[in-house]
């Protein structure tokens, strides 16, 4: 797994991915756990984007994120009769106490993931903890090949106010590894408090797939099937997805 989500990430989080984030997939994954009568596995909860409106509806749901400061965001947010069903835990070895009718990990979760051996396990875990019939949903981006190839440089991607008066910007640029399918993103934060500037830099990567090398990954996996749909409306793979939306059935 990548490097953990570090403080000053998570404390702007919010601000950031409720403007740029949730217009994109909330409703799906939202219209996913509505539809799912059972137990159900948020893996890569954060700071609750998904989780906290969908317990408001009455969803039986869990999280678990592997960054303790996205987990102490979304504690703080929850009633203290809710926090058991947080934990810290990765999608390669978490262990629950029984099973689950849907696991989903949004986001990207799951580029997060560097090596195959990963990867399987990964998906191999998941398939494991879910109870028969049960299904596993991630969400994936369809590479565009100019920017990876290119690379970002210094593009700000929020510019705005997190408390009335308090200004805050991102910054990001981007380093291709090509050889590896990585992407070396770097995040500059920087941001005023009502008395002084800050700034903090945050370095992760993020491994892309290509259609066929999911493909295939998924054939080795220990799922009975799977579909891979072009975007959250549920369309068919064209040369216009932007996304790889993942289902597969145990």
């Amino acid at each position: 797994m990548s490097d953990l989500y570090p403080d000053f990430f998570a404390r702007f989080y919010d601000v950031i991915y409720h403007q740029v984030r949730d217009g994109v997939d909330n409703r799906f994954y939202l219209d996913r756990i509505t539809e799912c009568r059972g137990r159900i596995l948020e893996i890569g909860s954060g700071t609750g984007r998904l989780l906290t409106e969908a317990l408001s509806i009455g969803a039986d749901i869990y999280g678990i994120d592997i960054s303790p400061a996205m987990i102490e965001v979304l504690n703080a947010k929850l009633p203290p009769e809710y926090r058991h069903r947080i934990s810290l835990q990765s999608i390669v070895d978490f262990s629950p106490d029984s099973g689950f009718d849907l696991i989903i990990a949004p986001f990207r979760v799951f580029m997060h993931l560097m090596e195959i051996t990963g990867q399987l396990n990964a998906l191999n875990n998941v398939c494991r903890h879910l109870n028969p019939g049960g299904k596993f949903i991630f969400d994936v981006f369809n590479p565009d090949l100019k920017p990876l190839i290119s690379g970002l440089d210094n593009i700000t991607d929020f510019d705005g106010e997190y408390e009335p008066g308090k200004t805050l910007r991102r910054i990001v640029s981007t380093r291709p590894d090509l050889i590896n399918q990585v992407i070396n993103i770097t995040f500059r934060m920087e941001w005023n408090d009502g008395k002084s500037v800050h700034s903090s830099v945050w370095e992760t990567p993020l491994r892309y797939f290509f259609r066929f090398e999911l493909e295939h990954l998924l054939e080795r996996s220990e799922f009975a099937s799977y579909r891979i749909a072009g975007d959250f409306d549920g369309g068919e793979l064209n040369n216009d997805s932007k996304e790889f939306i993942v289902t597969c059935f145990k």
